[in-house]
């Protein structure tokens, strides 16, 4: 067992060092990008497109005022934008109900491909 826990933390680590690594790279690609004014650009045989998304974050106080029924509720327990989602497809709630208990956020995707 203590062979498979010195792995285990030896590949934690090694996942640290990976996940920070490609947050230096991601942040030195969207510089790049900035500097150039691109959103889309090719690097070798690699193809790099930064994509631009809305996501919603909900304020869980202003959700639970806007849903008062527990049972609703209870379903969601926080604000989980994916249920959230499924409940408005459902039709189990209406989208104008809830349209003042999040705002939208803004994030960039970085996509990057063999050409």
């Amino acid at each position: 067992m203590d062979k498979i826990v010195k792995r285990y933390y030896q590949l934690k680590q090694q996942q640290k060092e990976t996940e920070q690594e490609l947050k230096e790279l991601r942040d030195q690609i969207m510089a790049f990008c900035d500097e150039k004014e691109t959103s889309e650009f090719a690097a070798g045989p690699y193809r790099v497109k930064l994509v631009s998304q809305s996501r919603k974050e909900y304020d869980d106080l202003k959700l639970y005022e806007a849903l008062p029924d527990l049972e609703l509720w209870r379903m969601l327990s926080k604000s989980d934008p994916s249920k959230i989602a499924g409940l408005i497809k459902l039709g189990v709630i209406k989208e104008e109900r809830i349209q003042d208990t999040y705002a939208l956020k803004q994030i960039t995707l970085l996509q990057v491909d063999k050409k």
